[in-house]
This record gives structure tokens, C-alpha cells and sequence, in this order.
């Protein structure tokens, strides 16, 4: 096809909605403005911010750090398969050609309603590390103990 997918949320925090801060529609749209794209090189990691504002006038800050993994080729041969025809039998060529190996995004999320870029950057920054260093932390137990962190507040007390 085009190579646009689809994104889908795979785990969110809190897994409910709270009451007074519900869980953005649609974030998985807005983290890939140019769409969900397999690519054929690693990119290197991005960081963003942008403000979203609900039906009340709040301000969301929302902070996005994007990644690229490298597709299993299993995923890869079902999801684009040769010419969309079934596969015949065929004399294999002396040397096999290797598929092309692609990369998907992959975003870690953080909305707030406070504006502190540097504190999102820093906190994503530090998910993303022990995701891609494969540490036995409980990606559960990290975000308990980034949300449990008491952040000061300009010119106010913490």
C-alpha cells in the first residue's frame, strides 16, 4: 500500500480516566502529524510539545518523544506482501535477495496541565532509556515514581 498505517495505543497510565482529566481522543493521531509511515532507515529520536486546549478553555500540554524500532521480517513479509499475488513456485534465484529492512515510530506520550517542557523531555527521555536498555524495571513502577516526583511551581510554593 502507501506505507501509512494506523497508531494504537498499547498502554496508557492511568489505565481509567480520571474524573476531572479525561484521557485525550485521538492523541495517537496527533503524535505522528505526517502519519504513521514505515521508513527504510532508523531516524534518530524527536521530541516535541504542543498545546491542546479541551471544550473548557484548559491548556493540555502535550509532550512527545518519537523512537524507531526495526520491524520483525515475519511482520514485515505479512504486511506487504509481493505484488499483493499469492506466491508460486519458483526456481530460487543463487543468491537470495534480503528484504528491505523497515522501521516503525514508536511514541511515548506525556500530558499535563502544566507547562514544564524541560521536566517532560527529561522524564520521557528517562522511559525511553530503560525501555531501550531492556531493564527489569517495571515500566509501571517508573511512571508511579515520575508522577509521585513534587515539581515547584514558578514563583510558588511546590
Amino acid at each position: 500500500g502507501s506505507g501509512d498505517g494506523q497508531g494504537q495505543i498499547l498502554q496508557r497510565f492511568p489505565e481509567k480516566d480520571w474524573e476531572d482529566n479525561p484521557f485525550p481522543q485521538g492523541i495517537e493521531l496527533f503524535c505522528q502529524p505526517s502519519g504513521w509511515q514505515l521508513f527504510p532507515e532508523m531516524n534518530p529520536p524527536s521530541f516535541f510539545v504542543a498545546v491542546l486546549t479541551d471544550i473548557n478553555s484548559e491548556r493540555h500540554y502535550c509532550a512527545c518523544f518519537t523512537f524507531w524500532e526495526p520491524l520483525d521480517p515475519t511482520t514485515q513479509a505479512q504486511s506487504h506482501p509481493r505484488n499483493g499475488e499469492e506466491e508460486e513456485e519458483e526456481e530460487e534465484p543463487s543468491s537470495p535477495v534480503q528484504p528491505t529492512q523497515l522501521f516503525a515510530p514508536k511514541s511515548l506520550v506525556l500530558v499535563s496541565r502544566l507547562d514544564h517542557a524541560e521536566v517532560f523531555r527529561n522524564s520521557l527521555g528517562l522511559i525511553y532509556t530503560i525501555y531501550v536498555d531492556g531493564m527489569s524495571v517495571p515500566l509501571e513502577s517508573v511512571v508511579g515514581n515520575l508522577l509521585t516526583c513534587t515539581i515547584p511551581i514558578t514563583g510558588g510554593a511546590q
